[in-house]
């Protein structure tokens, strides 16, 4: 699969850091403890400057999905269609991403699923995600 690589700024710098080790981060507003996505240097509700990076579980549900059957940017068209779905994960985030391991046409919503990571040219990895194992929600 090819993708186009998404830039990394100062901002997001600790989430790709930590995505070279495999572990997924969610940016909080320190003074609230409120989460938020996707990475930056405010948190949107109080613009404050503070912000707190927590690991995050790996697991989420599909809020929502489309399949997508021409290439996306960066995407071959032998690639084929994928899965491009908002996933909720229990921090209180939703985030976009693809959902891969399966046929795009079996994700649902509702799926649990898992976080997989897809290694980039410099070693950052992207997030995506897989169904989750029978039993493992």
């Amino acid at each position: 699969m090819t993708l186009l690589e998404p830039p990394q700024s100062e901002h997001g710098r600790p989430f790709w850091d930590a995505t070279r080790e495999e572990r997924l981060l969610v940016p909080h507003d320190a003074s609230t403890g409120e989460p938020f996505w996707y990475p930056r240097e405010f948190a949107p509700g109080t613009l404050h400057g503070e912000v707190e990076w927590r690991e995050a579980s790996g697991e989420g549900t599909v809020y929502a999905v489309s399949v997508q059957h021409k290439p996306g940017p960066g995407r071959e068209p032998a690639d084929g269609p994928y899965a491009v779905a908002l996933i909720d994960l229990p921090e209180g985030v939703r985030i976009m991403s693809n959902v891969v391991g399966c046929e795009p046409h079996e994700v649902t919503v509702g799926m649990a699923v898992r976080v997989s990571w897809h290694e980039l040219s410099d070693g950052r990895k992207l997030p995506m995600f897989q169904p989750a194992p029978e039993g493992s929600a």
